[in-house]
């Protein structure tokens, strides 16, 4: 049609979305330490989270459902939660799940074990003055030491935020692999973006 012009259409970026956490990581390596396993049932699940909190209110605010909702969870009148819900559920009551064990775990990977990181992320550089390389995918599985470990569970149980936690990584990976302990890469500033995976392992 003759008199109209069109402008080109912006496709909007699309960024990949991590489908776990670097703080859900860290949370599945210290489970691996339970004695006991971690109740499975939605029912038993709810009931576990009412006796660790003391009442139904508070559950019903940490899951974002009515207290009404918690209480026939809790008499077995509900069974099957939708997806995301039972997903939160799971998620409150491992992070709970015999905090003795979890601290014994905690304490020895921060000490003496260290911990395993195997992460699949888009790595970018920056090296004095100032000069900086794109950025490209990667695949890394290497042994953090204890001392390392420890900046990643302590930033964790001081409420790192996740982005707080993959500056972090970050920078841990920087110095462990990339700047190799200071004996290479002097002043390298590693970036961590676009995570399609990450695990760790104690």
């Amino acid at each position: 049609m003759q008199g109209l012009s069109f402008l080109p259409v912006r496709r909007p970026t699309c960024r990949r979305v991590p489908s776990v956490t670097i703080d859900a990581a860290l949370h599945d390596a210290l489970t691996a330490a339970f004695t006991r396993p971690v109740p499975k049932s939605a029912g038993a699940q709810v009931r576990y989270l009412v006796r660790q909190h003391g009442g139904t209110r508070a559950v019903a605010a940490l899951l974002g459902v009515s207290q009404r909702t918690v209480e026939r969870y809790a008499k077995g009148q509900i069974k099957r939660p939708r997806a995301e819900l039972a997903a939160r559920m799971t998620a409150e009551v491992r992070r709970r799940w015999q905090p003795q064990v979890r601290a014994r775990a905690r304490k020895a990977a921060s000490t003496s074990e260290g911990l395993m990181i195997d992460v699949r992320a888009r790595f970018g550089f920056t090296a004095a003055p100032g000069s900086t390389d794109d950025a490209r995918l990667r695949h890394l599985t290497l042994a953090l030491p204890p001392h390392q470990a420890a900046r990643l569970l302590d930033a964790q149980a001081a409420g790192a935020t996740d982005r707080e936690l993959q500056r972090a990584t970050a920078d841990v990976l920087g110095e462990v692999y990339f700047r190799d302990g200071g004996q290479r890469a002097q002043g390298l500033d590693v970036e961590l973006t676009d995570i399609e995976r990450i695990a760790f392992e104690l």
